[in-house]
């Protein structure tokens, strides 16, 4: 029986990440650099403080470092872009950055799919340090 619960109890947080992913949309690459271009984009990085400090997109926040403080970060106009991001195509992490902007009344929060292995790969410039 108590296997039974544990697989119910399972499959209920995977469909309610599936759920939760599917509420938040992608935002291509070419869209986030005009924004970061244009100043207009408050974005969380979700891979951790180590992995924010090696290499990140630029103008990151630490969402590990400044989740507390999320709510003083984020600009005050609730339709201002949010974008998460974590590792790649295949981390879910982004989601726990963007339902937590999305629970503060945030409109437009996106996705960058891609994460810090598709800005790398795509030569775009990062932050260090």
């Amino acid at each position: 029986m108590k296997l039974v619960t544990l697989l119910c109890c399972l499959l209920g947080l995977a469909a309610t990440a599936w759920a939760a992913s599917s509420k938040v949309p992608a935002i291509s690459h070419a869209d986030l650099s005009a924004a970061i271009a244009a100043k207009s984009v408050t974005i969380l990085d979700v891979n951790g403080t180590r992995s924010f400090k090696e290499a990140r997109i630029p103008g990151a926040l630490d969402y590990a470092a400044q989740k507390a403080q999320l709510a003083a970060l984020l600009p005050k106009d609730k339709n201002a872009l949010v974008v998460a991001y974590c590792g790649n195509e295949r981390c879910s992490a982004y989601l726990s950055a963007a339902t937590a902007a999305q629970q503060l009344g945030y409109t437009n929060v996106r996705h960058y799919a891609p994460g810090i292995d598709g800005w790398k790969q795509s030569g775009s410039k990062l932050d260090r340090g």
